[in-house]
């Protein structure tokens, strides 16, 4: 179908139909509607204008995996359309290059931090397997790789030593990247077991999330949809448990990483996201994802709807709602 034909709408722009049940049944419950636009086939008259609305990108880095390795340019193609007629994009061309790049995501992060007491990690570039094992010797051990297009900890491992990099890269079990382009990182010990995620929308906080890592696991996505492997020998993750993911009620919007983030957001026009930090041992807080086509966790959300609050997916649908008002 061509997708100028669609009527006036709020539109979410994705191409995994498993990520969009939670935000379905927010906006029933809102007495909203939306369509999709599912990247995966379509088209564009250009020399046509889009349909009128209000229009969500959640491009995902790891959609390849999903055999839907041309949905980012598809992607692209739409959002630099909808964008040169002045249409309301939500998380648009420049989020989407930042959402499937984390070198971008990583140089945005340093420099926000300069002069500040907040970090991103330590990360080198490599663009080949022998660049890969070279560069490690810049890295005290452990540390980890992952890919630069990846999400749920896609190809992140962690290595104790040169020689397990080394040994892995050189096996059948070597994950290449799909852009060709993997990261070395330095591994963070975090001071508890566990991860922080801060929501917001809308550029405005929501909550933290705590997310247990005590069993070891990289892949973090708090999604129900999310199949999670373990990373580490004997880990295993519930991916619906309500005691794997929790709010952490001593972060609110007034906490001093809270507004340094809600700054970058703004700055790159960054309206809904999920950011990810741990806290070391010695209390400091290094920034290491930004996840732009954020997942929510039901248990939590209806946790909190139990408790008379908002869920993040509700405040989506505000927010977008409120956006469609405006046209």
């Amino acid at each position: 179908m061509l997708y100028n034909d669609l009527k006036e709408n709020i539109f979410i722009l994705h191409e995994n139909p498993e990520w969009i049940e939670p935000f379905a049944k927010a906006f029933a419950r809102a007495g909203v509607s939306f369509s999709e636009i599912l990247l995966t086939s379509g088209g564009i008259d250009l020399s046509k204008e889009p349909p009128k609305g209000v229009f969500l990108s959640r491009l995902s880095a790891s959609s390849h995996t999903r055999d839907h390795a041309h949905s980012k340019e598809y992607g692209r193609a739409v959002l630099a359309w909808l964008e040169s007629y002045g249409r309301v994009v939500v998380n648009g061309s420049n989020v989407l290059e930042l959402e499937v790049s984390k070198v971008k995501q990583y140089l945005a992060l340093s420099e926000h931090f300069k002069n500040s007491e907040f970090r991103a990690p330590k990360t080198i570039a490599a663009f080949s397997k022998e660049d890969l094992i070279s560069f490690s010797s810049s890295f005290k051990a452990p540390f980890i790789t992952k890919h630069n297009q990846g999400g749920k900890g896609l190809g992140v491992k962690y290595f104790e030593n040169h020689s397990e990099l080394k040994a892995y890269v050189n096996s059948s079990s070597y994950e290449e990247p799909v852009d060709g382009i993997t990261l070395l990182q330095e591994y963070i010990a975090s001071k508890e077991a566990f991860i922080t995620r801060l929501e917001f929308v809308g550029a405005e906080f929501v909550y933290a999330l705590r997310v247990d890592t005590s069993a070891g696991s990289f892949e973090l996505c708090p999604a129900d949809a999310c199949q999670i492997k373990p990373v580490l020998a004997g880990a295993a993750c519930d991916v619906g448990s309500a005691s794997k993911f929790s709010i952490r009620e001593d972060i609110t919007k007034d906490s001093k990483i809270v507004k340094n983030l809600r700054e970058f957001l703004e700055k790159h026009k960054i309206k809904i996201a999920g950011i990810e930090f741990i806290e070391d041992k010695n209390n400091n807080i290094i920034v290491y994802d930004i996840n732009t086509n954020t997942n929510y966790n039901s248990a939590v959300e209806e946790k909190l709807r139990a408790n008379g609050k908002q869920g993040a997916s509700d405040k989506v649908v505000e927010f977008l709602n409120t956006l469609r008002g405006k046209i």
